[in-house]
């Protein structure tokens, strides 16, 4: 018993020598991001970037190891106004005490150094941190000293290796890609991109760089907000070419494709692993301007002419909302194959043109499709397909799915819509992997979905007015609805003695428990959805109202 217990005291003595939280900033021990140890750090190591008023100008490589219990984390600590530390790569030095190759990459890479010594990095985070300006013509200074260039598929995130990897609440813009992750013989490996904000990537002229190119196995992106690419750039939005790729509850507007999945011929161990063949796309917003290049939303099977390598498998596409504002045609699914197959159901697929500017696919692939809401005069292909359609029953068609204010891209459903309710269930073979669990607020947040009944076509629930009964009703309403600045109550008699507004995630962001107007200023408010609960004569009511 007394050895047991030198021993774990000499394992806890080791863990809490090693384990250490560095912070740099203003103010903080620290002062430049080259101090901190970054060819030593250990399992459990923190380092804390405190915001500052000018960028920082320092890139580096991060190259070692974190456990499952004790990960390696690199975080932002935001500033008084909630400003993102910014890692700037234009005019950046690389940090003293590395030694890596690739520096023209990426403005943080992770794995490929000679120091650290080369390993697999994993189990690292990466959280709350602006990371920006990695593309030509911006420029460096490397680790031999020598000024160099960005390549024109740098990233602010360059994974070039990496397994059991965090990207959590990141700014990545102004790159030739956002984020870059290399599958390296299938050692990239369960990676998680969530509730990051990626916008303004690409090259100008080039159709080679993408707001995120990911290769490995096992990604899950979530509760991201993807904008448009640099204006000019010929890049997708979201490209990627794994095996076990989740795209879920995200926000993805514009691009040349809102999606790009395809092969991954040249790397055999993602090409040969077994979920390479099933693609999971559920719950997201995705967003075709007018004019914003490729008419199709997604893009399925594979690129590079070696069609033996293709996905061969089956995409799975649900419960999405789908917005094309094109004045010309849209495509829902190009499937590169006849061997391409995508289930389709329980979305909503709206276009500001006439039905039959919109065609499910574009001439490949098996299409199944049931329990999806579309405009009336849709098309199965605007082609003499290869492929085929198979209505399955129960879609729905109409000229509007009637948004709660399309013009804000506030796309819940008004209580008097006909898709409510009108979803099919979740198939047993996506339980419980794949259930529909939560859906995206704008932006970058979520909530769990409120699902009463059965689901509801598209990305969003209706929540109608919280159990309000008919006595209240007669005495109790608000207006405007939608309001810009000024929501009046009509009480109608009712003593209001306080009330409270709260988003959609349950947090309280104005309040006022001694009130005697009936308006209430919500002009600071952002554009949104919100719960107004008053309290009157002990007796509460809510009700919901939209912020224009």
């Amino acid at each position: 018993m007394k050895n047991l217990f030198i021993t774990t005291l000499l394992m806890l003595v080791t863990f809490f020598t090693f384990a250490a939280d560095y912070h740099v900033g203003p103010d903080q021990s620290l002062t430049t991001i080259s101090e901190v140890p970054w060819a030593t750090l250990n399992a459990g190591d923190r380092v804390y970037i405190h915001w500052r008023a000018t960028p920082y100008k320092e890139k580096w490589v991060i190259n070692r190891q974190g456990t499952d219990t004790n990960r390696i984390e690199i975080i932002g600590i935001s500033g008084p106004q909630g400003q993102q530390p910014v890692i700037d790569g234009d005019g950046a030095v690389t940090v003293a005490g590395v030694n890596f190759w690739n520096e023209r990459r990426g403005v943080i890479k992770i794995g490929g150094s000679n120091t650290p010594a080369d390993g697999l990095p994993s189990y690292i985070t990466i959280e709350n941190l602006e990371i920006r300006s990695g593309r030509p013509t911006y420029q460096f200074t490397n680790d031999d000293g020598q000024t160099e260039t960005y390549a024109s598929n740098a990233a602010s995130i360059y994974i070039e290796k990496g397994a059991n990897i965090i990207i959590r609440n990141c700014t990545l813009h102004d790159s030739g890609n956002g984020l870059f992750i290399g599958a390296n013989g299938g050692q990239s490996e369960n990676i998680l991109i969530e509730k990051n904000y990626i916008y303004n990537n690409g090259i100008v002229g080039s159709y080679y760089e993408h707001n995120t190119y990911t290769a490995a196995i096992n990604i899950t992106y979530q509760f991201n907000r993807f904008g448009p690419l640099r204006t000019g750039a010929d890049g997708n939005n979201l490209k990627d070419r794994s095996a076990g790729l989740i795209v879920k509850y995200n926000w993805i507007e514009g691009g040349n494709r809102q999606l790009d999945l395809v092969d991954s011929y040249d790397v055999p161990e993602v090409a040969n692993h077994p979920n390479y063949n099933t693609t999971h796309v559920y719950g997201n917003i995705l967003i075709e301007p007018d004019g914003a290049g490729n008419s199709q939303i997604v893009h399925y099977g594979g690129d590079s002419g070696v069609t033996s390598g293709y996905k061969k498998g089956t995409l799975y596409f649900y419960n999405n909302t789908v917005i094309s504002t094109r004045t010309g045609n849209t495509t829902l699914v190009r499937l590169s194959t006849n061997d391409e197959t995508a289930e389709v159901f329980n979305n909503i697929i709206y276009t500001s043109a006439s039905g039959n500017r919109f065609a499910m696919i574009d001439g490949n692939g098996t299409f199944n499709m049931h329990h999806n809401w579309l405009k009336t005069g849709w098309q199965d292909c605007f082609c003499t397909p290869n492929g085929i359609v198979n209505d399955l029953g129960n879609n729905i068609t109409g000229t509007d799915p009637l948004f709660e204010d399309f013009d804000n891209q506030i796309f819940n459903l008004q209580d008097t819509s006909s898709l409510i309710n009108m979803g099919d269930v979740i198939p047993a073979t996506l339980l419980p992997n794949y259930d529909i669990s939560f859906e995206y607020v704008k932006h970058q947040n979520s909530i769990n979905k409120p699902v009463s009944g059965n689901l509801d076509i598209g990305a969003f629930e209706n929540t109608s007015s919280l159990s309000i009964d008919n006595e209240t009703l007669n005495t109790f309403s608000i207006y405007p609805n939608p309001v810009k600045e000024i929501l009046t109550i009509n009480n109608r008699g009712l003593f209001i003695k306080s009330y409270k507004i709260y988003n959609t995630i349950g947090q309280v962001v104005q309040s006022n428990l001694s009130f005697n107007t009936n308006q209430i200023n919500i002009s600071h408010l952002k554009s949104g959805v919100y719960f107004l609960k008053t309290l009157s004569n002990q007796k509460e009511v809510t009700v919901k109202f939209i912020k224009q």
